[in-house]
């Protein structure tokens, strides 16, 4: 497998044809035309579409977490959304990398060495925190469970309150 990394094809067809009882290739399709119970699109904008959205609700898909930038489209987070598929949008279940970067600025500023457990602990409860908020926003604001609506709301309110603290 390290050669294979090496070579910087980087093939989804190459590693199946290597290692064909761990991974699957079908060529001129997505990972999203494979059944799953949980779908994590991580790489690019708009990768995951309303057909994709469609396909994963049919095929019993109950939850879909964004792993990157806004990887669905608007037409796919809402074809989610009217089949009571659980979506968590990237801007808060992939706010796990930015927080981590704090942690890290933090120490740096501080000149302090935490641990891998204390880093991990710091980090679980800024994501527990984001989930919380998230969902608490979305019901105050007539939307419980629309996690899109709580990241939302909860970010601008964020800033507004970073805004008025400042005085502007």
């Amino acid at each position: 497998m390290l050669v294979m990394r090496a070579s910087n094809r980087n093939r989804v067809e190459d590693m199946a044809t290597k290692f064909p009882e761990q991974a699957q290739f079908t060529a001129g399709k997505k990972a999203w035309s494979i059944p799953c119970d949980i779908a994590l699109p991580c790489a690019t904008q708009n990768e995951l579409d309303a057909y994709d959205a469609a396909y994963l609700v049919k095929h019993g898909c109950r939850c879909v977490c964004e792993g990157a930038n806004m990887p669905c489209t608007p037409e796919a987070v809402t074809c989610f959304q009217q089949n009571n598929v659980l979506f968590a949008p990237g801007k808060a279940a992939n706010a796990g990398g930015v927080a981590t970067s704090g942690l890290e600025m933090s120490q740096n500023a501080m000149r302090l060495n935490w641990s891998s457990e204390e880093v991990d602990a710091r980090l679980r409860k800024i994501m527990v925190n984001i989930h919380n908020t998230s969902r608490n926003a979305a019901t105050e604001y007539g939307n419980p469970d629309n996690y899109v609506v709580g990241a939302n709301v909860a970010g601008f309110q964020k800033v507004a309150d970073a805004m008025i603290a400042l005085g502007v």
